[in-house]
């Protein structure tokens, strides 16, 4: 059966009920050390510190229960010891006076708790409404998204990603705004804002790079930068460009495989100069695409050996049960305690689709050839 607050309908709260607790203790213990001291009333005035206990945790309205309940049981004891005369009313008044006081601080923190918790909550919405859910299917791809925060208050911050089915193939970004918080999130928006309208427009990968790095250079100084790396899928072809982000990993027959770009590029912000390495796909490989927070977890000085441990842990069940399966054996190798957020994306290629076959465009059979 639920514990309902002191004048109230409504169960106490987790925190309401561990104050309660601790402030029943506590009365309970000054009760048994004055009753063991005897007839006279040495320890009343340890009282005071029952109302105090409670507004750690709780709210007013069961503050100023366990602080009447003090008053009456220093009453009582002040009552039986009648030789303390004003020095016994002058404990009872401090009794009440602490309860008052102990009330109005457990309304503040209330109110601070109160103003934390919407906080984190708009925060919350705000990554949502950045990281809009993917998959499970996009085109000839089973995808599926994870973000884990380093920060377990709030799942803020500047990882990013999207998968969309465009006239041109799959696409899919994933990228890392330098910095965390909020001026993140809102770099972050920008970015994605940008490529949910070029991925539909642009038909070379080159060109959305292009694109995307001036959105960036409009919205950032001097030394605020975007890494990312963007994916194409079409009619089993992969591209890749690459903008000084960690080199996706592909997982076929059992290997993993780093497909590193032909060049080294500088993320978004800095005018790179991207080139694509292409790829073809078999039925059943995947790819990981993930954020700098994973090659950076670590133990010990350890790193996480992503590479050595991808296929066992991402090569089973659905591409859902593979970042599952990564985000709880990272967690366990840095024992809870992430230094970076870590944005993943997992795709699967099932083979062709039944739609219409889209052509690889000349600049990519260039590519593939080179």
């Amino acid at each position: 059966m639920p514990i309902l607050a002191p004048g109230r309908r409504r169960p106490l709260s987790l925190g309401s009920r561990a104050g309660l607790g601790a402030a029943l203790v506590l009365l309970a213990v000054v009760s048994a050390v004055e009753l063991a001291d005897g007839p006279h009333a040495h320890f009343v005035g340890l009282l005071a510190g029952v109302p105090f206990l409670a507004a750690v945790f709780a709210f007013w309205q069961t503050v100023l229960f366990v602080g009447v309940l003090a008053t009456i049981v220093g009453m009582i004891f002040v009552g039986a010891d009648g030789s303390l005369g004003m020095s016994g009313l002058v404990t009872i008044v401090g009794i009440m006076l602490a309860t008052g006081i102990a009330a109005v601080v457990a309304t503040i923190r209330q109110k601070q708790d109160d103003r934390i918790a919407e906080l984190q909550r708009l925060a919350a919405v705000a990554q949502q409404a950045v990281l809009s859910p993917v998959g499970p299917q996009v085109g000839a791809l089973s995808v599926a998204g994870r973000y884990i925060s380093a920060t377990a208050a709030a799942d803020i911050g500047g990882d990013l990603y999207e998968a969309l089915d465009t006239p041109f193939g799959v696409r899919i970004i994933i990228g890392d705004v330098r910095g965390k918080g909020l001026d993140a999130v809102r770099l972050a928006s920008i970015v994605l804002g940008s490529y949910r309208h070029v991925a539909y427009e642009r038909a070379d990968l080159k060109a959305m790079v292009a694109d995307l790095d001036r959105a960036v250079a409009r919205s950032v100084g001097d030394e605020d930068f975007v890494t990312a790396a963007l994916v194409e899928e079409r009619g089993g072809t992969l591209t890749i460009v690459n903008c000084g982000h960690p080199a996706p990993l592909l997982l076929r027959r059992g290997q993993v495989i780093p497909l590193e770009p032909p060049a080294p590029a500088p993320p978004l912000g800095f005018m790179p100069e991207v080139k694509v390495r292409v790829e073809r796909l078999e039925p059943g490989d995947r790819l990981l695409l993930f954020t700098d927070g994973l090659g950076e977890a670590r133990r010990d000085g350890e790193f996480f050996p992503t590479a050595d441990r991808a296929w066992r842990l991402l090569g089973h069940g659905t591409v859902g049960d593979g970042l599952a399966s990564l985000e709880s054996a990272l967690v366990d190798w840095v024992h809870g305690r992430l230094e970076d957020d870590i944005a993943l994306v997992l795709l699967e290629y099932t083979g062709p689709d039944d739609g219409p076959t889209v052509p690889m465009p000349s600049w990519e059979v260039g590519a593939a050839g080179s």
